[in-house]
């Protein structure tokens, strides 16, 4: 009878050689892990000292300005005062004033300034034609020269004049309050002026200037 090998019996003879080299293995793999963490741990730590050694180097390389000396100030000597006295000679000349002459005042006849005496409106003796207001009517027909155009237009009306009658009877200060038109207020102001002197007008026992009005009636037959 021949005999057979167990398969069994090979397997459990080489499971402990096995199991043996796989924990050196990883044992081998637990202390390199250790031994390389260390190494870097080491050169972190070195290379900290160095950085506070340069660190610390520069610190101490690293020199304060020198601060320069102050100045100090100058103070000006003030010289003791002399015993000598020094005239001042002022060598300005004063110009003489000059004179001005006033223009001689061109002399000539010295005018006579005339101070006009009060207008009176009201006074207490009217002023009147001579011989009264029937001579004047009589007169202004005689003497008035109807103008040819107001002739043509058929112009009519009367004309209202105011005047003064002066102390010595002359007549002034003309002027027409209403008149009818160009030629017959024209017409009314010459007859006035070629009047002959009235009776001058009275006022606190005496001759004055006196306000008149008179109306020229102008009609054509």
């Amino acid at each position: 009878m021949e005999l057979k090998k167990s398969e069994g019996a090979n397997i459990d003879k080489l499971r402990l050689p096995i199991t043996l080299i796989g924990l050196l293995f990883v044992g081998s793999l637990v202390l390199a892990s250790f031994s390389y963490t260390s190494a870097v741990e080491r050169e972190q730590q070195a290379q900290a000292d160095t950085n506070a050694a340069d660190v610390n180097y520069d610190v101490e390389d690293v020199e304060e300005p020198e601060t320069p000396p102050e100045t100090p100030p100058e103070v000006d000597i003030i010289p003791p005062p002399s015993d000598v006295i020094t005239p001042v000679v002022n060598t300005e000349t004063i110009p003489e004033p000059i004179m001005n002459t006033p223009p001689p005042v061109p002399t000539g006849p010295v005018e006579q300034v005339v101070v006009q005496e009060e207008i009176i409106d009201f006074p207490d003796v009217e002023a009147t034609f001579p011989g009264g207001a029937a001579a004047m009517q009589k007169w202004i027909a005689d003497n008035v020269k109807y103008p040819q155009t107001s002739i043509e237009m058929n112009e009519q009306g009367r004309v209202y004049l105011s005047f003064v009658v002066e102390p010595d009877g002359s007549i002034s200060n003309i002027a027409v309050e209403r008149g009818v038109s160009g030629d017959l207020d024209r017409e009314a102001k010459r007859l006035l002026r070629k009047m002959p002197p009235w009776i001058a007008g009275e006022a606190k026992g005496r001759k004055a200037r006196t306000r008149c009005r008179l109306p020229i009636n102008f009609t054509l037959n």
